[in-house]
């Protein structure tokens, strides 16, 4: 199997360019991988120790920032990672690496190549990123490799017939950080027991925006003296069971809204207003002072990146999206962490978080319109209900802090020059 996997690898590093001619988000891969290999000249430095970190996206990304935060960059030089556009497209500016690039794919020829560019003295990986042949080469190179905030399932490649052979380049980690319990089982199966239950270092992420400045006082202006409804990270599929309710209250002007959307291209936004066919307020017209346009507006469509995280901290209820269809629950802890009640939609499965969350009562989920517009008017009236199932919420992300605690002090023991003090 392993062969085949090797001739597969090398098929898809020849046909990815031409599969990218028909796919934008795979053109996108394809040229910044071809960027890759000159980046790396550039910026590589041969004087300084590296640190290797790979991260599939954007979603594993923010879970490694913590980490990334502690790391002396006057002692290593960091060498980050993506395999999705996602990741890169979005983190490619980042103050906290050095080097940021894709990650070629995992033909033996490109891991060569990159390992021999690189040079990692230490590897992190996050969350469940087993690429075959570069961990092999990792342990043939005697690099340093952890996991951070990892994942381990019943439905994964090591469990599968064709996929058994991958468990032996496990054998490259030297400590595995796993979120929950369930993971740690699954890795002992496997037959690893290097491992702990550190947590998901997203919770000390969530954590740390409280104790950052998140006023934005145009958001303060445009909310008022009303209850303020978040709906963060949108798809079409979550407005479409609300469009009702909040055409409703446009018409009656309850509360306000803001509507951070997944997608803010132009089209976007543009299908966006479409679907809720009432006076909206963009973002991008406050900014351009044209709010002379509009008479007291009840929505608010943020129509660009990186205000999210700050317009929650003024929510009295957060939608959270991406589960009322197929494309994944986002981030909730975003919200959580502000002490609000969180409402999501119904495919969650995969999200643990979200479950465990909904188990101790602080999250909703909705199947359709009609419990949308019941749950979300009982948490918007009920001032008490409200306040109680916030208090969930931020009890829930101060419990399950430290994560990175316990990552920082095992890299201390490979380097105490590794970490800020």
């Amino acid at each position: 199997m392993k062969t085949i996997y090797d001739i597969f690898s090398a098929f898809a590093k020849a046909c990815l360019p031409l599969a990218g001619a028909f796919n934008k988000k795979l053109k996108l891969g394809v040229q910044g991988r071809e960027r890759t290999w000159d980046i790396l000249d550039q910026k590589v430095k041969s004087s300084m120790p590296k640190i290797w970190v790979h991260a599939a996206s954007l979603g594993e990304f923010e879970q490694v920032v913590p980490v990334l935060e502690k790391i002396d960059r006057a002692a290593y030089q960091v060498v980050l990672t993506f395999f999705s556009p996602s990741g890169y497209e979005n983190k490619k500016d980042t103050h906290l690496a050095d080097v940021v690039c894709y990650l070629p794919i995992d033909a033996v020829s490109n891991v060569n190549k990159f390992i021999a560019k690189v040079e990692p003295s230490l590897a992190i990986m996050v969350k469940y990123e087993f690429w075959p042949n570069y961990l092999n080469a990792l342990q043939e190179t005697d690099c340093k490799t952890i996991l951070v905030s990892g994942v381990f399932r019943d439905k994964m490649p090591f469990n599968s017939w064709y996929g058994k052979w991958m468990a032996r380049s496990l054998e490259s980690f030297d400590y595995f950080f796993l979120q929950n319990n369930s993971s740690l089982i699954h890795l002992e199966k496997l037959g690893y027991t290097n491992a702990s239950v550190s947590g998901d270092t997203r919770f000390d992420r969530a954590s740390q925006l409280i104790e950052r400045d998140s006023t934005v006082k145009e958001i303060e202006s445009f909310i008022g003296t009303k209850k303020c409804l978040v709906i963060g990270s949108s798809w079409p599929e979550d407005i479409a069971i609300m469009k009702n309710w909040l055409k409703r209250n446009d018409t009656n002007a309850t509360y306000k809204v803001i509507i951070a959307p997944h997608e803010v291209k132009e089209a976007s936004i543009r299908t966006l207003e479409k679907t809720l066919n009432y006076p909206c307020i963009k973002w991008s017209d406050i900014q351009n002072k044209e709010t002379e346009k509009w008479s007291s507006p009840s929505t608010l469509i943020i129509n660009n990146i990186g205000l999210l995280t700050k317009v929650y901290s003024y929510a009295d209820l957060a939608y959270v999206g991406g589960a009322m269809g197929t494309k994944g629950l986002h981030n909730i802890l975003e919200a959580a962490t502000y002490g609000v009640p969180v409402m999501i939609g119904k495919n969650y499965e995969k999200f643990p978080e979200a479950g465990k969350l909904e188990d101790l009562g602080g999250l909703f989920s909705v199947k359709n319109a009609l419990e949308f517009e019941s749950i979300t008017d009982q948490l918007l009236e009920d001032d008490y209900l409200r306040d109680k199932t916030g208090m969930i919420c931020g009890h829930w992300i101060n419990s399950n802090s430290g994560a990175t605690r316990e990552i920082v002090a095992y890299l201390k023991t490979i380097d105490e020059k590794l970490i800020l003090d």
